[in-house]
């Protein structure tokens, strides 16, 4: 029988995990094989895109994942296990993971879960082909921005042809007073 202080050590780790599986989105993944530098250049990225990215102990996820009501992840809770959770931008996380996994072979994706739905790795790798929120946000902005240039367009053209117009006009009065 676990003394009390382990108990507490784990129940807190629990916790902690439950608190990165209520995050908006995440995913698993299976690392076994990458190397140092490869996991080091990987965490570097997920850190510059505010991921926050760690190993995780598959039984102590089992339950918290039951507590906070994720169904379906004890198949993939085996073996070497990460987890990579973003508050600030839901597509991070999949988007990063997914373009490793593309290129390192050994590095795997198992599973993923957002606004607390379990989806499967072919629902990661949509996931991360949809753009990026910057990206959304300066195509509603272009979109808002491109009938206002049309708009000052038409009214040039308009002040442009009138003023082809009277030029028009003044050379002819000027060509029959000479």
């Amino acid at each position: 029988m676990p003394s009390e202080k382990i108990l507490s050590e784990k129940k807190a780790i629990v916790e902690q995990i439950a608190k990165k599986l209520s995050a908006p989105s995440g995913v698993f993944v299976d690392y076994k094989g990458i190397t140092v530098a490869e996991d080091t250049a990987l965490r570097r990225e997920l850190r510059g895109a505010g991921v926050d990215y760690s190993v995780v102990k598959n039984t102590l996820t089992r339950f918290a994942a039951k507590e906070v009501g994720l169904d379906g992840l004890d198949e993939i809770l085996n073996g070497t296990t990460a987890l990579a959770v973003s508050t600030t931008d839901m597509i991070a996380p999949a988007k990063i993971l997914s373009k490793f996994a593309k290129q390192n072979d050994k590095f795997s994706i198992k599973m993923g879960f957002v606004e607390g739905k379990v989806i499967t790795p072919a629902e990661v790798d949509a996931l991360a082909q949809l753009p990026s929120k910057e990206e959304l946000i300066a195509r509603a902005l272009g979109g808002f921005n491109a009938p206002i240039s049309g708009f000052v367009n038409v009214l040039n053209g308009n002040i442009r042809g009138l003023v082809v117009a009277l030029n028009a006009i003044a050379e002819k009065k000027s060509g029959e007073a000479a």
